[in-house]
């Protein structure tokens, strides 16, 4: 602790689970000095980038200036990008000056692997929004033709994949070009390594997910290896097939900065947490979202309800630890997402040995725009 006795608490990220951690920390501590790190003062709601291509969403309406934010909350912004830690997570490194802190969470996201040969021709609508628009400018150019939408994995992290996302650019697609009335001049394709993908949701998911791509005439590739992604094919280990646009969200590792600390690394890349969002062996220095890798079943999502989740039990632990008390605050692994179609929506949840599905309604569809709001309105 500082001299003064004071908390200093420094936040890497505006994602979910940092400004979370924010208004979390506030709630426990009207005085802890929180510094918030980012390269720019934004928050991107990401779970709207599938709404980009088809217009419902333009990138003004999915990004929050965070300066208002910071006032109420009393935080202290800093301009800059994480690259490195000195004295045991005390300092942290940044490209515009170091900063001293008592305590440290990390929630500066995972990255998108990008190492399978050609992957440049993919588009990857998840990414950024600049890639979303990219994907929606491309599809709005071409008069026809065969689009290939599909996701990959982290060979060695299994839980580090965000295939919901595929889903829904998909199946909003599919009702797109439909209301465009030029359905008819496209052919969608899905393809995965896995033979059921989307197990994570649960056997039944899977098979609703499928019929639903049946019932859209839309072909499935599946349970082949991915070797390389063409200007206009793609070739997987068992078969090749042409298409004149590709939508890929690959599978996940860590940060480039973290990777390139002392920080206990996953197999996958990531930090390495225990079940309280600890990072083992270095005091008062917590991960939370897609920076790290955790305990638990395989079926852990990658979203940012988790993150949120998490970044609650890591607040709490770090005060816990500043009063001297130990870290035994943990997490609930939870999934919960809608996939969307533009004009309906399937509600799939899972937690313990439990897991619910909803069939596509309108009301679902509705439920995930009033969701959106909702969330984004306490940092405007």
């Amino acid at each position: 602790m500082s001299a003064s006795n004071s908390k200093r608490i420094t936040i890497v990220g505006t994602g979910f689970g940092a400004l979370t951690a924010v208004r979390k920390l506030r709630s426990l501590d009207a005085n802890a000095q929180i510094t918030v790190v980012s390269p720019r003062p934004e928050f991107l709601y990401y779970p709207s980038l599938v709404w980009i291509p088809s217009r419902m969403r333009e990138s003004s309406d999915l990004v929050v200036n965070l300066d208002a934010f910071f006032q109420r909350m009393n935080v202290h912004y800093h301009q800059g990008s994480a690259s490195g830690l000195k004295e045991g997570g005390r300092t942290l490194v940044t490209d515009t000056g170091e900063l001293p802190n008592d305590g440290l969470i990390i929630a500066s996201g995972g990255r998108y692997l990008t190492k399978l040969p050609g992957i440049d021709n993919a588009a990857i609508p998840c990414r950024s929004l600049t890639d979303a628009e990219r994907f929606r400018d491309q599809l709005e150019a071409l008069d026809g033709g065969t689009v290939a939408f599909g996701f990959g994995g982290n060979p060695k992290e299994p839980s580090a994949m965000r295939g919901g996302p595929v889903f829904e650019y998909l199946f909003g697609t599919h009702t797109l070009l439909k209301k465009q009335k030029r359905r008819d001049r496209f052919q969608l394709k899905f393809f995965a390594p896995a033979k059921r993908p989307g197990q994570r949701m649960g056997d039944a998911a899977v098979d609703r997910l499928l019929e639903a791509m049946r019932k859209r005439d839309i072909q499935t590739h599946l349970g082949h290896p991915l070797k390389a992604f063409h200007p206009n094919r793609i070739e997987t280990e068992g078969e090749s097939f042409d298409t004149d646009l590709i939508v890929f969200i690959p599978g996940m590792t860590g940060s480039t900065w973290t990777q390139a600390t002392d920080l206990p690394q996953s197999p996958g890349g990531f930090v390495q947490s225990d079940a309280n969002c600890k990072v083992a062996g270095f005091d008062r220095v917590y991960v939370v979202g897609d920076a790290g890798s955790y305990p638990g079943p395989e079926w852990m999502p990658k979203q940012a309800h988790m993150a949120d989740l998490q970044a609650i039990a890591a607040c709490k632990n770090l005060m816990s630890e500043f009063a001297g008390e130990p870290a035994q605050a943990s997490f609930k692994v939870e999934l919960a997402c809608i996939v969307d179609s533009l004009d309906s929506g399937m509600l799939v949840a899972r937690s313990g040995t439990r897991s619910l599905m909803l069939p596509a309604t309108r009301l679902l569809h509705w439920s995930k725009r009033l969701f959106e709001w909702n969330y984004m309105r306490q940092y405007r």
